[in-house]
């Protein structure tokens, strides 16, 4: 397996068991044994209550030019301009267009489940949790998606919790 699927796997496992100890300390309702999924269903499943839970995964980090800086690549001169043509634009801007992006994209996806969330974390470091609560209603949620909930994990270790976004 290359690489990069691995790395995916791994990140896709990490921010759901992130988000299962999150929404348990937040409900005090188990969710446990995550697994992962084959392509045309969502990322992982796990147990909420004993019921069989789909959670598709999706991080945010702002640009491609971004997501390697906070992936640990290298920074080549392609690489150093594009993150200097980032600090032109407001912060805020580059948030909400990054989360709605993502938003959008995943909307258009179809999965074989019967009940699948949206979990989003949050891996860049200049927003966090109060960022999105403040800029909420800038969000862009589709009017038709596969998803019974969104949530939205505010930063990387998840220190603020989740936020939901839908319903």
């Amino acid at each position: 397996m290359p690489n990069s699927i691995q790395e995916k796997i791994h990140l896709e496992h990490e921010a759901a068991k992130l988000f299962m100890r999150l929404y348990e300390k937040q409900f005090g309702t188990p969710m446990r044994h995550i697994w992962h999924n084959l392509p045309r269903k969502p990322d992982v499943s796990c147990y909420l209550n004993g019921k069989k839970l789909d959670l598709e995964i999706a991080h945010i980090y702002g640009s491609e030019a971004e997501a390697k800086l906070i992936l640990g690549r290298g920074a080549d001169e392609k690489m150093l301009a594009a993150l200097h043509q980032l600090t032109l634009l407001p912060v805020t801007e580059r948030l909400l267009a990054a989360l709605n992006a993502i938003l959008a994209s995943k909307a258009q996806k179809n999965y074989h489940s019967h009940q699948v969330w949206l979990v989003l974390r949050n891996m860049n470091t200049l927003w966090q949790q109060t960022d999105f609560e403040k800029y909420r209603q800038q969000i862009k949620l589709p009017e038709t998606h596969p998803f019974e909930q969104i949530w939205l994990i505010g930063d990387a270790k998840g220190r603020n919790g989740a936020m939901q976004l839908y319903p």
